[in-house]
């Protein structure tokens, strides 16, 4: 049988119990955990800044090969990819009515040699007999007509048969230049078309050096030329600006190159301006059709303030960084950024140099809450551009 007991025991007895709970929880409360934090310290440098273009490359000479006489290919004399030389024998096209046409202009200027022989003759014939009265001056004034006649016959008929004789030597296709051929666009018994009917037989590339064209903003082109202005060029040239490769596989290319000539006029559809650059190639190592980025430097910074890309979070158009203060603790600050260099953000306002700068990426920190600073070196390099 259950006693009873007083209410105020009661009520003592439940209050001793919550405290004794409450003080168990207190003691299994957890200790905070202080996360690690990668901080750098903000940098102050000068900062050449690289920017970088799209182009593509092209051989010091494209030559494409057309045929000049219309007809079927009777041979290939040469190898395709392989090295060509300057007058060699690339292609021979049908020659056969062009032969027929010699043989018929051979005969016409035979005819005309025969037919002038004879008015000499008849001229030499005249002549004295002129003098002796014989003939009258009429006869003597027509053998010399027709004399000069038969020269002029003469005359044309060699012509009509140099001009033939060209012909058939347009069925000898040559290279124009020395250089590189690339592969056959017609084979032996494809039928080509005279001039610049169809696509061409073939291309020749000289490859010793390259050419790489790349199309720049007209804001960047006006950039460039102040540029070089206050570098003491008076009329603004960026033809002395050294010149970087970047290869497909992101490698640079070993050779340094120049700008070579800029386009006369900017593009009004794009509003850009192509420039062209020009790369020593004797590894053979570049080849005409490769899309490559152009590197230059476009610009130089004093004194700047910079950090890594990873210390900068962005809402949209509000940029800030968390500084470590001396309690350890995080504190957000709006900043300005600049022009990305490399793997780095150029920072015009609002951090100095030496501040500590946390790296927290994504990671979900309180601000409110101490961290261990954990300070790591770090490199910029202008030499890149993401």
């Amino acid at each position: 049988m259950m006693k009873n007991y007083p209410l105020s025991f009661l009520f003592f007895s439940l209050l001793a119990t919550v405290l004794v709970l409450a003080c168990k929880e207190e003691k299994a409360a957890p200790t905070p955990l202080v996360p690690d934090v990668n901080v750098v310290a903000a940098g102050k440098l000068t900062v050449p800044v690289y920017s970088d273009y799209v182009g593509e490359t092209y051989g010091i000479s494209d030559v494409n090969i057309r045929s000049r006489v219309s007809g079927y290919i009777t041979s290939m004399h040469f190898k395709e990819g392989q090295t060509v030389q300057k007058g060699q024998l690339l292609y021979v096209v049908d020659d056969r009515n062009i032969q027929t046409r010699i043989d018929a202009a051979e005969a016409q200027l035979a005819e005309a040699r025969t037919y002038m022989v004879k008015a000499k003759s008849d001229l030499d014939r005249v002549e004295p007999l002129t003098q002796m009265n014989a003939l009258s001056k009429r006869d003597l004034d027509a053998a010399v007509a027709t004399h000069n006649a038969s020269k002029a016959q003469v005359a044309a008929a060699e012509a009509a048969l140099r001009n033939v004789k060209i012909e058939f030597g347009f069925t000898r296709v040559t290279s124009p230049i020395s250089g590189v051929i690339g592969i056959s666009k017609y084979l032996v018994g494809d039928f080509v078309n005279q001039g610049g009917m169809g696509e061409p037989m073939n291309t020749v590339s000289a490859i010793g050096e390259m050419r790489v064209r790349f199309p720049i903003s007209e804001v960047d082109y006006l950039r460039f030329v102040k540029r070089a202005k206050e570098n003491g060029d008076e009329k603004g040239r960026i033809a002395q600006v050294p010149v970087s490769l970047v290869l497909g596989d992101n490698m640079l290319y070993e050779e340094t190159g120049r700008i070579d000539l800029a386009n006369r006029q900017i593009d009004p559809a794009t509003g850009s301006l192509t420039l062209q650059a020009v790369f020593k190639n004797d590894g053979r190592l570049l080849r005409p059709g490769q899309y490559v980025k152009v590197r230059f430097q476009t610009a130089t910074y004093n004194d700047a303030i910079m950090v890594p890309q990873g210390a900068v979070n962005q809402l949209q158009s509000i940029y800030q960084v968390f500084l470590v203060n001396d309690s350890n603790k995080l504190v957000p600050k709006v900043v300005v950024p600049g022009a990305r260099v490399g793997s780095n953000w150029i920072i015009t306002s609002g951090l100095n140099e030496g501040q500590r700068v946390a790296l927290i990426g994504n990671a979900g920190i309180n601000p409110k809450n101490a961290v261990k600073p954990v300070a790591i070196n770090w490199n910029y390099d202008s030499t890149s551009r993401n």
